[in-house]
C-alpha cells in the first residue's frame, strides 16, 4: 500500500487558524491525514468528514478510531451543505479541500484508475455511480471524447486520440487501461513518447475529471463552502492541475470583490463576502518535495469570511 503523506500539512494547519472548541469540515476525508492532526488541535470541537469512497471511510475510521469528536459523511462534497444542513449545522469555523485523486483509489487497481496497471477501465470516486470511463470510451462520439480530453486534460493530441478511439472501437470494445494506453501511444509521434512522463497521463486525468464532474462539482462545492463559513471562519483548498486552480481562484477573487460601476461617485462601505489569506499562491518547500512526490503540483489558497 502507498503510504499516505498529508500534503501541505504545516501550511494547511498554520493557514486555517484551528481554534479549539469550533467546528471543521474536511471536504476530502481520503487517508485521513489533514483530519487527524486537526483533530488533535480540538479536543472539544468536532469535525466532519466527507468522502464519496467506501475503502477510504473504512481506512479513515480505522486511523481516527482514538478520537470521539468526528463523524464521516459519505457523500459527494457537492452535498455537504445540505447534510450539514440536515443535521442542524448551519455554519462552521473552517474548511478544508485536498483535491484529487486519493492514493486508496490508485491502491486498488480495480478501480482503473492507473495507466501503469491493466484493469477494467473505471475511474469511478463513487462505485455507486452508473458513469464509467469504459462507457465514455466506448460510447461518447468523437467530438465528445475529444472536446473531454482537450478541456480537461489539456492533451494537444486529443484529436487524434480521439480519432483512434473510434477506430479501435468499431473493431473490438476498448475494455482495460492497457488497452487504451496502446491507442494513446498509437495517437502520438515518436518523439513524444520519448518525453519525460506516461504519455496517457493527460488523458486518464480528463476521463477521471470527466466521468465524477469535478470541476462543475468543485465550483458550486467552493460557493456553498464560502457560505458555510462563519464570521472569520476560514477555507483553504489545495489544487493539484491547473483547471482546479483556476476555478479556485476566480472564484475567490468574485467573492473578495466589491464591484463598483464605472463613473459612478460612490463611497463604498461595503466589504467583501471573504478575503484573501494568502494573494500568493503557497506551494510545498524543497524539504516537502523530498518526501512527497504528489506535493509537487500542489497549490494551496485560502481565504477568510468577513
Amino acid at each position: 500500500m502507498t503510504k499516505h503523506i498529508p500534503v501541505l500539512l504545516d501550511d494547511v494547519l498554520e493557514n486555517l487558524n484551528i481554534r479549539d472548541g469550533h467546528v471543521y469540515v474536511d471536504m476530502t476525508l481520503g487517508g485521513a491525514g489533514h483530519a487527524i492532526e486537526i483533530l488533535k488541535r480540538i479536543p472539544r470541537g468536532f469535525l466532519y468528514g466527507f468522502d464519496q469512497d467506501e475503502y477510504a471511510i473504512k481506512k479513515a475510521k480505522e486511523k481516527l478510531s482514538e478520537f470521539k469528536n468526528f463523524r464521516i459523511i459519505k457523500d459527494n462534497f457537492l452535498n455537504a451543505k445540505d447534510r450539514l444542513e440536515d443535521i442542524g449545522v448551519t455554519k462552521v469555523d473552517g474548511i478544508l479541500f485536498d483535491l484529487g485523486v486519493s492514493s486508496f483509489q490508485f491502491d486498488i487497481p480495480e478501480r482503473g484508475f492507473s495507466y501503469k496497471l491493466d484493469n477494467p477501465l473505471d475511474m469511478r470516486m463513487d462505485i455507486d455511480n452508473d458513469l464509467t470511463a469504459q462507457i465514455v470510451i466506448n460510447t461518447f462520439t468523437e467530438k465528445e471524447l475529444s472536446d473531454i480530453l482537450f478541456k480537461y486534460g489539456e492533451e494537444k493530441y486529443a484529436r487524434s486520440i480521439a480519432r483512434n478511439i473510434i477506430k479501435a472501437r468499431s473493431e473490438k470494445k476498448i475494455n482495460t487501461t492497457f488497452e487504451l494506453v496502446e491507442i494513446i501511444k498509437k495517437s502520438m509521434p515518436f518523439n513524444e513518447l520519448n518525453k519525460k512522463g506516461h504519455p496517457a497521463k493527460k488523458t486518464f486525468q480528463a476521463l477521471r475529471i470527466a466521468v465524477n464532474d469535478e470541476l462543475n462539482v468543485l465550483e458550486q462545492a467552493l460557493k456553498d463552502a464560502i457560505d458555510m463559513l462563519a464570521p472569520k471562519g476560514r477555507l483553504a483548498v489545495i489544487t493539484f492541475h491547473s483547471l482546479e486552480d483556476r476555478i479556485c481562484k476566480q472564484i475567490f477573487h468574485k467573492y473578495s470583490t466589491v464591484e463598483i460601476p464605472l463613473g459612478v461617485p460612490l463611497i463604498v462601505d461595503e466589504k467583501p463576502l471573504i478575503n484573501l489569506v494568502n494573494r500568493k499562491v503557497i506551494i510545498a518547500d524543497e524539504n516537502e518535495l523530498e518526501i512527497n512526490n504528489r506535493a509537487h503540483s500542489a497549490k494551496l489558497r485560502i481565504v477568510e469570511k468577513n
